[in-house]
C-alpha cells in the first residue's frame, strides 16, 4: 500500500512531553483485533485522552483545541515496549506523519517508516526547545525536510540534522512501502533473473 511522499513537512505540533512512552500506551492491546490500518486513530492513547464513561479527559493534549498539526513531539525512548505495528497505524491513522523524540525504540522507528510516518531523532537539548518554543506559542512551526535531513524551529532558525537509513529515505520520498519498492524496480529484477545462471 502506498503512503503519501514526504519531502518537506511544516506544521505547528502537538506536545507530549512524557518519557518511555509505549505502544501499549500508544494503542491499548484491546484494540488490537483489527487487520486492516483504518480507524486506529479513534483509539490512539485511548486510556489517557478518555475516561471511564468515555467522556474526554480535558487535560490530556490531544483534547487540547489550542494545539494541533501533523507533528507528534515526544520525550526519550518513545515507541518502546512490545513490538507491535498498530501503534504506528494508530499514529498515522490520527493524522501525524512525523514523530520527533530524542529517541525511538528500533521496532517502532522501522514500523513507522513503513506506513509513511517519519521518525525524527533529535538531541536532548533541541528538543527542550522545541518543548519551550510550543509551550510559550502553541503556533510554533517547525519545518522537518526529509531529503536535506534536517528539523528547523521556523520562528528562530535553529536547526539541526538527523540521520535516516538510505533505504528508507528513498521509500519515503517517493511514497513507497517495501512491496511498492519491489514493484517499482519488477523489471530490474527481472532482468537480473534472465541473466542468472544456476
Amino acid at each position: 500500500m502506498a503512503y503519501d511522499k514526504f519531502t518537506v513537512l511544516s506544521s505547528t505540533a502537538v506536545p507530549l512531553p512524557i518519557e518511555n512512552v509505549d505502544t501499549d500506551q500508544i494503542i491499548p492491546a484491546r484494540f488490537l483485533k483489527a487487520t486492516k490500518r483504518e480507524g486506529f486513530g479513534d483509539n490512539l492513547f485511548r486510556d489517557w485522552r478518555y475516561n471511564g464513561d468515555d467522556t474526554p479527559k480535558q487535560d490530556f493534549v490531544l483534547n487540547n483545541p489550542i494545539y494541533s498539526g501533523k507533528i507528534l513531539v515526544g520525550g526519550k525512548n518513545f515507541g518502546s515496549g512490545s513490538s507491535r505495528e498498530h501503534a504506528a497505524w494508530a499514529i498515522y491513522d490520527y493524522g501525524f506523519r512525523c514523530v520527533v523524540s530524542s529517541f525511538f525504540a528500533d521496532i517502532f522507528k522501522n514500523n513507522s517508516m513503513n506506513i509513511g510516518i517519519l521518525p525524527v531523532t533529535v538531541s536532548e537539548g533541541f528538543l527542550h526547545k522545541i518543548f519551550t518554543a510550543i509551550e510559550a506559542d502553541p503556533n510554533t512551526v517547525l519545518e522537518v525536510n526529509l531529503p536535506e535531513q534536517t528539523i528547523t524551529l521556523v520562528a528562530t532558525g535553529e536547526q539541526e540534522s538527523f540521520d535516516i537509513n538510505g533505504y528508507k529515505k528513498h521509500n519515503l520520498t517517493n511514497g513507497f512501502d517495501d512491496i511498492d519498492f519491489l514493484q517499482n524496480i519488477k523489471s530490474e529484477i527481472s532482468e537480473f533473473v534472465s541473466h542468472t545462471t544456476y
